[in-house]
């Protein structure tokens, strides 16, 4: 089974995480941040994962880092050697006005490239000047390089949101598994 569990306590957080691959979209998701929440809760639901995530910190900046950081390691954890893995996957997916394009590489090199503007300075209760940064440490602990492009798109609650549905819609590509049992790599591993 393609699952695990990550506790990351800091002087700042406690954050427990569990991923599991094989899932069916089931989110239970505390981290007292609404609209964190919510991104989560689409981003797990459309990867087809199963996430349980509890965090608790001083200040939402460190609880939604904190958290994608924990997610990011447990994602790797549980691909374990990587074999049979498709490697990459993408997705373009819509929210109302809004659209998204993310393609991932699950390939051990770290990258990103976040390209997204709001105009509102908060979603609900998390400054949208965060998302970027939460992208961007997600890829880093992840191991894993990251493409995100806003295509268009006028509501800033319908652009995240497009965004995190294609992080799972393109995640769950590459974990899905091919059939065939080595890594998915010419150097023979990742």
């Amino acid at each position: 089974m393609r699952k695990s569990k990550i506790k990351r306590e800091t002087k700042e957080t406690t954050i427990d995480i569990r991923i599991d691959l094989e899932g069916t979209g089931k989110a239970e998701v505390q981290t007292g941040i609404c609209f964190f929440n919510h991104l989560l809760e689409s981003f797990t639901k459309h990867g087809r994962f199963d996430i349980k995530a509890k965090s608790l910190g001083d200040f939402k900046h460190h609880i939604a880092e904190d958290t994608m950081i924990a997610l990011g390691i447990a994602l790797n954890k549980a691909l374990g050697d990587k074999k049979g893995i498709r490697r990459m996957g993408d997705a373009i997916v819509p929210m109302d006005d809004a659209l998204a394009l993310v393609a991932v590489d699950l390939g051990g090199r770290v990258y990103s490239k976040v390209e997204v503007d709001f105009t509102k300075k908060r979603l609900n209760d998390l400054n949208s000047d965060l998302l970027v940064h939460l992208l961007e440490t997600f890829a880093s602990n992840a191991k894993l390089n990251l493409h995100v492009k806003l295509m268009r798109g006028d509501n800033d609650h319908h652009k995240a949101e497009a965004i995190f549905k294609a992080l799972g819609v393109a995640l769950s590509e590459a974990v899905s598994l091919t059939g065939v049992d080595e890594v998915p790599s010419a150097k023979g591993v990742i």
